[in-house]
């Protein structure tokens, strides 16, 4: 070997060294960047007519592994759905509060109910107190819907940033990927591809992503779900119209007639749109949070909310009406007296087939007008729902329910009195029970049932449940309020009808008992019951609704704590293989010391040896 080859190979070794301590120099001065990937270079040997010549810098690589990777961006998408989750249970849980909690619903129940008790013993003392703790009771459930209201109000606001910000996201993929691709070779720079992992690392953030590599340096992104949002050149744009005065009546629903909320829509660039939420692209993620809290989860704590005032409502002014046995020759049943049934008020025909002893149960809800009601216009879980129109009178009720069973049953009706009987064979049907609750709409109808809670919003009607127009349930917790007519003159809670004296216990005692001791049928929308509709008092409703929500929010809790520990082990293998370990750095900025020193040392001798030639 000559002296100038030595040279020229040392030369190459020192240009190599300086190249790799540029490396370790950015590595450390990036070690705490976010989303940065450890660079290493790739050193190669030169070679010219079959011998070596020195070494070639080569290219800066990055340390990274595409499996764990594409494991931190699941993860991470994973983390954002939970912790939205896990905020929005502990605020429902925090507004609901603790079970016997100062401001809880139970508590403000057990203190309407001790009024009653105290107004039971002093008709004539406690009205007072009776309004007062009544007042309180409506104005905590109001505030409570309007609070519930208040959080999807805030999940929709965050719907609208989170589409946004994906916006922002897919256009700065858009032209990273562009830079990408546009090096010769596909030799992008680690800059760019650090950056362009950055942009799809946040968007993971918002929504679950899935991403794969093209041969060109490309990706392409889609959602778990199959929406392509990316396809190496273009990004959709993601469109939400926020609704300006949402309610407890908004509602999302796949049918566009039928929905009242924005949902999300992927445009392309032809203009063709997707709607995400309709097609369920969106599985994890924040915006997959926050479209479940605003559709799902806070729907159902309104309805909760809603059931529980109606359920108060209906426990001081429904009158229950039990069927008495009826006959006619063979065929048996229930007659029962529907005189003042109000629009929502339901008539309730149980029935069994023989011989296979199967329960049938039919619901007729008084609903004039509407053609028809949905299955879950009732509670019960397993009857069968027809509205009936009373405007015609008895004689179109009793044509309506007929058409309603068909054969087997045998309709009729005697002034106000229904009669349902079974045809009287021994193979067909049998009338096990017939029953309804009558809303008692006046304060002095000499009844001890009464109005106490009314629709504050209507004019401050009775609340029956009426379909007419609306569903009165829906928002009925923002709504309900003590009876004006009654606030005016509490002696109503005593006097309920002509010659009834001022201090006459009947009315407190009834109410007392109602409120305490009126098994309801709550819906299973609620999710208290689980699947089930729950049956029990009010009192017992609101107790349970209460542990739901603490039981909603520990489990969220702890959903987001394992999914956050996930998150940060996915972290840490990442970290580990592709981060910056500043001991790692130093050692192997000694061997470049080591390296370089050697280097310049050949230079020197190659030097020394060439002047000693140059001397002789």
């Amino acid at each position: 070997m000559s002296l100038a080859a030595a040279m020229n190979n040392a030369m190459s070794g020192l240009r190599m060294t300086q190249a790799g301590m540029e490396v370790v120099s950015t590595n450390v001065a990036n070690a705490g960047s976010a989303g940065y990937n450890r660079r290493i270079l790739s050193p190669i040997e030169s070679v010219s007519g079959g011998r070596s010549s020195g070494v070639l810098t080569g290219n800066v690589q990055r340390m990274l592994d595409s499996l764990v990777q594409k494991q931190l961006r699941l993860e991470t998408s994973g983390a954002g759905y939970t912790a939205v989750r896990a905020d929005f249970a502990k605020a429902l849980d925090q507004l609901f509060g603790q079970p016997g909690g100062v401001n809880a619903l139970d508590t403000r129940i057990n203190a309407f109910a001790e009024s009653l008790q105290a107004l039971q013993a002093s008709p004539l003392s406690a009205r007072g107190e009776v309004i007062s703790a009544a007042s309180t009771l409506a104005t905590q459930l109001n505030r409570l819907s309007s609070s519930v209201q208040d959080l999807r109000r805030g999940a929709e606001n965050a719907i609208a940033s989170g589409v946004n910000r994906a916006n922002e996201l897919l256009s700065q993929l858009a032209r990273v990927n562009q830079e990408v691709v546009g090096y010769p070779d596909g030799a992008a720079s680690p800059a760019l591809l650090d950056q362009r992992d950055r942009i799809i690392n946040d968007l993971s953030g918002l929504m679950d992503v899935r991403v794969a590599d093209a041969g060109d340096g490309s990706v392409t992104v889609f959602t778990t779900g199959g929406l392509q949002l990316f396809d190496g050149r273009n990004a959709v744009r993601l469109e939400f119209t926020q609704t300006p005065n949402m309610g407890p009546g908004s509602v999302y629903s796949t049918d566009p007639a039928v929905s009242t909320l924005g949902t999300i829509r992927a445009v392309d660039g032809s203009g063709g749109s997707i709607d995400l939420l309709a097609g369920r692209a969106l599985r994890s993620g924040e915006l997959a949070a926050y479209v479940e809290q605003r559709d799902k989860v806070l729907v159902q704590a309104q309805q909760q909310l809603d059931e529980l005032a109606a359920g108060l409502a209906r426990a001081l002014s429904d009158q229950q009406r039990t069927g008495t046995a009826a006959s006619a020759g063979p065929a048996s049943g229930f007659e029962v007296d529907i005189a003042g049934l109000q629009p929502g008020n339901v008539i309730t025909l149980d029935a069994t087939l023989t011989p296979s002893g199967a329960a049938r149960r039919f619901s007729f809800v008084r609903a004039d007008g509407v053609a028809s009601l949905p299955p879950t216009a009732t509670a019960d879980t397993g009857d069968q729902v027809f509205p009936i129109d009373m405007s015609g009178g008895m004689p179109g009720v009793v044509a309506q329910i007929q058409a309603a069973l068909g054969p087997g049953y045998t309709v009729s009706a005697a002034g106000s009195t229904l009669r349902i009987l079974d045809d009287g064979a021994g193979a067909t049907t049998n009338v096990t029970g017939l029953r309804t609750a009558v809303t008692q709409t006046s304060l002095t109808a000499g009844t001890t049932e009464m109005p106490f809670f009314v629709d504050g919003a209507a004019a401050s009607t009775p609340y029956t449940g009426s379909f007419n127009g609306t569903s009165q349930l829906t928002g009925f917790a923002q709504r309900i309020a003590v009876n004006p007519a009654l606030a005016a003159d509490p002696s109503r809670l005593v006097v309920y009808g002509p010659g009834i004296p001022a201090g006459d216990p009947a009315r407190p005692t009834a109410l007392l008992d109602k409120l305490s001791n009126t098994i309801l049928t709550f819906s299973p929308a609620t999710g208290v019951g689980g699947m089930a509709q729950f049956n029990g008092t009010v009192a017992a409703f609101a107790r349970r609704t209460i542990e739901t929500q603490g039981a909603a929010a520990e489990a969220a809790a702890s959903l987001d704590a394992g999914q956050q520990v996930a998150l940060s082990t996915v972290q840490g293998r990442y970290s580990e293989e592709s981060g910056v370990n500043i001991d790692q750095e130093m050692a192997q900025l000694v061997q470049l010391q080591t390296a370089y020193s050697a280097n310049a040392r050949i230079i020197t001798a190659a030097k020394e040896m060439m002047d000693m030639l140059l001397r002789i």
